[in-house]
């Protein structure tokens, strides 16, 4: 018996669509990544990209529990001494990019390498309600209603 390995060609991916107002940014990180890899899919091939497009729209409205907001701090280092600068969560969900906290734990949650950053590339993350994939016709995905922890009021 042969173990079965997808090719190029057999490959479908679809467009998938994610609100994620109100949800817990950890949860639904999680199965974006899910998504994105293609892990959800009975043809699933470790080496390929066989995961959807996955577009995820309101991520400035969603939840971080517990102290997150405050406590997590994303740190960067201009390059000159006594550069190190910090932001926390909150800070960034308040301010002029809010998706980037969203697509940061989803690119966390993928692997390192070729492969993970091609499979980064079908996310996209809009802040809004807006986004210019109606064309490929996204079916929804609500994750709110796939367990009650993942939606907090």
């Amino acid at each position: 018996m042969t173990t079965y390995s997808a090719k190029k060609a057999e490959i479908e991916k679809k467009w998938i669509i994610v609100d994620a107002e109100g949800l817990v940014l950890g949860r639904l990180a999680s199965i974006i990544a899910l998504r994105l890899r293609g892990k959800h899919k009975p043809n699933f091939t470790p080496n390929m990209d066989c995961g959807d497009h996955v577009i995820v729209i309101n991520a400035d409205k969603v939840r971080l529990t517990g102290n997150k907001r405050d406590g997590d701090i994303f740190y960067w280092h201009t390059g000159y001494p006594g550069g190190i600068k910090q932001r926390s969560k909150g800070q960034i969900l308040d301010g002029k990019y809010p998706e980037r906290v969203v697509e940061k734990a989803v690119e966390r949650m993928l692997p390192k390498g070729p492969l993970g950053r091609q499979v980064y590339s079908n996310l996209r993350v809009y802040a809004g309600t807006d986004h210019p994939h109606e064309a490929q016709k996204p079916e929804v995905l609500d994750v709110a209603a796939m367990n009650p922890k993942n939606k907090r009021g």
